[in-house]
Formats: structure tokens, sequence, C-alpha cells
């Protein structure tokens, strides 16, 4: 944030915006903002200024003059009853306006009570003036920030909640099949979470896979047709094969594997080195 010759602007020194791609909003509180100061509000941003806990303004895209009531304070009553110091304290609070991905990511149990963990991208966005001011309203700053890992954090029951709704109730080998209902379900309840902090819900993609990764080399086998049995034979042979064993393909075929002189049964008539 750079307050130089009384400008206020989103805009650091080497030209970079200070909200980025993983900052929702920015709390900046300084002295030297009073009226007069130049507030710049770049085109992907919001603007709200406050004072003790009020909101004076909520600006768009421009650059704005700001009028302050501190004026009847500056000179001999400031300085005699708040040491020279105008008492008034102004917050500029930036708010981006641009789509934001975020990721959620956690562990859902399916009937069998496997665990199955989900990863779920999505974009929001903030949409309006009034938005701006619900985001701000409802949504604690940490500390000088509100990040997309915050908006995430919050977010992350309600996906929680609703893809254990069905992933609860069914197997394993099914829940690819139900992943369209998954993601409505995700995406309405999301979306009504996230409209109470002022903020847009825009697409959504979602990815449900077992936790355990010898479930899903186990599955993905399957999936070309294998059937179980067949499936654990190839996992085996493919674990061999890394190792480096020649039996790997005996294990895939389901066959012995015999060392030095092969056995077997010989036809009548064959050559056996016996006369």
């Amino acid at each position: 944030m750079a307050i130089a010759r009384q400008v206020i602007t989103s805009l650091q020194s080497d030209g970079t915006d200070i909200l980025g791609t993983k900052v929702l909003a920015v709390k900046i509180a300084d002295e030297s903002i009073v009226s007069g100061s130049l507030l710049t509000v770049e085109s992907n941003h919001f603007c709200v200024l406050k004072s003790r806990g009020a909101v004076l303004n909520v600006y768009e895209t421009g650059q704005y003059q700001l009028t302050t009531p501190d004026k009847p304070l500056l000179g001999s009553i400031a300085s005699g009853f708040f040491g020279g110091n105008s008492p008034w304290v102004y917050e500029v609070i930036y708010i981006n306006r641009s789509k934001l991905l975020i990721r959620s990511e956690g562990v859902a149990t399916s009937e069998e009570m496997a665990e199955m963990a989900y990863q779920v991208d999505y974009y929001i966005h903030v949409d309006t003036k009034d938005a701006a001011l619900e985001l701000i309203t409802h949504l604690p700053f940490n500390g000088h920030l509100i990040d997309t890992k915050e908006v995430a954090d919050y977010a992350g029951p309600a996906i929680e909640q609703s893809i254990n709704q069905i992933v609860q109730v069914t197997k394993m080998e099914d829940i690819n099949e139900h992943i369209n209902e998954v993601r409505e379900l995700v995406k309405n309840h999301l979306s009504e979470f996230l409209k109470t902090y002022g903020i847009t819900l825009n697409d959504l993609k979602i990815l449900i896979m077992p936790k355990d990764e010898r479930m899903r080399e186990l599955i993905s086998l399957q999936a070309i047709g294998l059937s179980p049995m067949e499936a654990v034979r190839y996992y085996l042979a493919l674990k061999m094969a890394d190792k480096g064993l020649v039996s790997a393909p005996n294990a895939a075929a389901g066959v012995p594997f015999s060392i030095g002189q092969a056995t077997g049964f010989y036809p009548v008539g064959a050559e056996t080195g016996m006369k």
C-alpha cells in the first residue's frame, strides 16, 4: 500500500497490485488519510471508507477526493485535547472484484466406511457495492487481510456436509456414477452459504477418489475391464516389475514360476535324452 502526496492507491511502488490473485480484501488504517486525500480505485476493485466502525462511502472505479469530518478538529482544538493528532481514524478497505480460484480438500466416508479424498475447485467474485459491504460486515479480517484460504476455511464444513450426504450412502465403486449429483448438491449448498458473505459462486469442479493409493490403482485396473481377482494379480505384477522381478508376468497370468530346468509333461516320442 502506497500513500504518497496524499494519494491512496492499491498499487505498490513497483506497480504490482497489493490484492493480487489470493487476497479478497485488504484494510489500511493510516493517520495521513485526511480530507483532501485522493483515493484511487482500480477497475477490478471496490473501496469502502470507514471511520470509527461506521461506513462513510463505497466507491467504484475512479479517483475521488475524500471529504471527512476531521476539519473541525484540526488546529488548536485537536492539539489541546488529542496531543496534536486527529482522533479520527480512517480505514480504507479495498475489495477484489476479480474472479478468484479457491481449493477445498477433505475426506468423506463411503457406505463401506472407506475413506474417500475429495478436491473441490471453485471460482468466486464480489459482484456489487452492496455485496462488498456484506463481505466486510460478515467475514472478519485475519489481521489486515481476507484471503482465499480464509474463505476456504469457512466454506469447508458446508462442502463436507454436502458431499457426505451422498457419499455416505453410496458404495465406493459407485460414487463416480453419482458425481454430477454430488456436484449439483455442493454447488447449491455452497452458493447459498457464500451469499451470506456477499460472495458469488461461479464455476465448480469436484473430484472424489479413494484416499488409499492402492485402492485407487486397483479400481483403475477394474475400470479397464479386469475382474477383482485379475486386478489384484495385475497390481501385484506391476509392483514386482517395479522391483525388477522376472516372475512378474507369471503373477499377472496366475501361473507358477520355476527356477532352473523347466518342469512339465513331454509328449510321447519327444527327445528326452533317454533311449
